[in-house]
């Protein structure tokens, strides 16, 4: 089935300026860089984004900047989520009137109230416009109860035309496809899997590493499921080691190797994130760049 929403999308950085808000003409720039770099599409003010640490004024100045440097050339899904329902809705209004693709949004995790209120939540979203909505999944945090009774009302919403899955669980991925089947398109959130999720249904995958990262991704992914297994095994046991490294300073990592590779600067986390995160020596730095190129076996435009 042919679909704009498929294959490996960044979930795109937002340039911060050292006061912690967002940078506009970095913003502009890194738009612009991932669309020539040939990414299929973006996913904008996710987790990555650090949409929900912004104010909705401020939220809606980036989808602006972002969609009108797209320009129609890539889909852009804008995550909505927030502590209000109210609040996402609005958002999701206001990503419609930009020209966004799609709208996504995690559900409301630090409340209680089971599946029937995240369902209502994800309701007054969908049917808040008329764009496709695709229910973020952040761990076992956004799926209640009994998960194919959960996918069932999902798919009762008409606008739902896909899930982010952002787990480790590769049982819980297969499990909404196999109930689903084409109804859904499913992106793995999570980027140690990008290719183990291709055997579980996912038609795509949504992450961070893909901001500077996206065409090595996309040639190993691409030739995984051509059948070269040994290439996907290779990489993705030197990319899985290659995370756990990097993970207790995973913000700085971000910083460093977006001015190493594209020289843009997308500033400092908003605090208190990234708050512990040591500087990376350049030795330490170009050490994980080669280690991933070598593992990567990728010489060759995509």
């Amino acid at each position: 089935m042919n679909s704009i929403f498929q294959g490996i999308w960044p979930a795109m950085f937002t340039p911060l300026d050292e006061s912690g808000n967002p940078s506009l003409k970095e913003v502009e720039k890194l738009t612009d860089k991932l669309v020539t770099e040939g990414v299929p599409g973006l996913y904008i003010l996710g987790s990555t984004g650090q949409g929900v640490l912004f104010s909705q004024a401020q939220r809606e100045e980036v989808a602006n900047v972002v969609l009108q440097t797209v320009a129609k050339r890539i889909p852009v899904m804008v995550q909505v989520g927030s502590m209000t329902s109210t609040e996402s809705s609005a958002l999701a209004k206001h990503a419609q009137k930009a020209g966004a693709s799609a709208v996504s949004s995690v559900g409301p995790i630090y409340f209680g109230g089971g599946a029937d209120m995240v369902l209502e939540h994800y309701r007054q979203i969908a049917e808040s416009t008329d764009l496709p909505f695709f229910p973020y999944q952040l761990g076992n945090n956004s799926i209640q109860g009994n998960l194919e009774s959960f996918i069932d009302e999902l798919m009762k919403m008409p606008q739902v035309a896909g899930m982010k899955l952002t787990t480790t669980d590769l049982l819980t991925i297969s499990a909404v496809h196999n109930h689903a089947g084409e109804r859904l398109r499913l992106f793995s959130g999570a980027d140690e899997l990008l290719c183990h999720s291709t055997l579980c249904g996912t038609v795509g995958a949504i992450g961070s590493m893909y901001n500077f990262w996206w065409k090595e991704c996309n040639y190993v992914r691409n030739a995984f499921m051509d059948g070269d297994f040994e290439l996907g095994r290779s990489f993705m046991l030197e990319f899985q080691r290659l995370i756990f490294q990097f993970l207790p300073n995973v913000w700085t990592f971000f910083r460093q190797a977006m001015q190493h590779i594209y020289q843009i600067d997308i500033g400092p986390a908003v605090r208190p994130v990234g708050n512990t995160n040591k500087i990376w020596s350049e030795a330490e730095l170009h050490r994980v760049l080669d280690q991933f190129q070598a593992a990567a076996q990728f010489n060759q435009p995509v």
